[in-house]
C-alpha cells in the first residue's frame, strides 16, 4: 500500500467519525427500520470498486481515523490543555 493510499484511507475514516459523532442517533434508527423492513443496499458499482479496491485489508487503518474522528474535540482539549 502507497503513501497516499493510507493517507486516503485515514481521511476517510476521520471525516467518517466525525459524521458519525454528528449523527449517531439517527443513523442507528434508520438502520434499524431498514432492517425490519427488509431493504438491503443496492448493488452500486463506484460503492463496490472502492470497498474492493481500498477499503478490504486496510480495516484497521479506517477504524484509526474513525476513532480519531469521534474523539476529536476530546483529543484537541486534552492536547491544548
Amino acid at each position: 500500500m502507497s503513501l497516499f493510499t493510507a493517507v486516503v484511507v485515514f481521511v476517510v475514516g476521520l471525516l467518517s467519525g466525525i459524521v458519525v459523532r454528528w449523527v449517531a442517533g439517527l443513523a442507528a434508527v434508520l438502520a434499524l427500520v431498514l432492517v425490519l423492513l427488509g431493504v438491503t443496499t443496492p448493488d452500486i458499482g463506484l460503492v463496490n470498486f472502492v470497498v474492493e479496491q481500498y477499503y478490504q485489508g486496510n480495516e484497521l487503518l479506517f477504524l484509526a481515523g474513525l476513532l480519531f474522528g469521534l474523539d476529536a474535540e476530546h483529543t484537541r482539549d486534552a492536547v491544548e490543555g
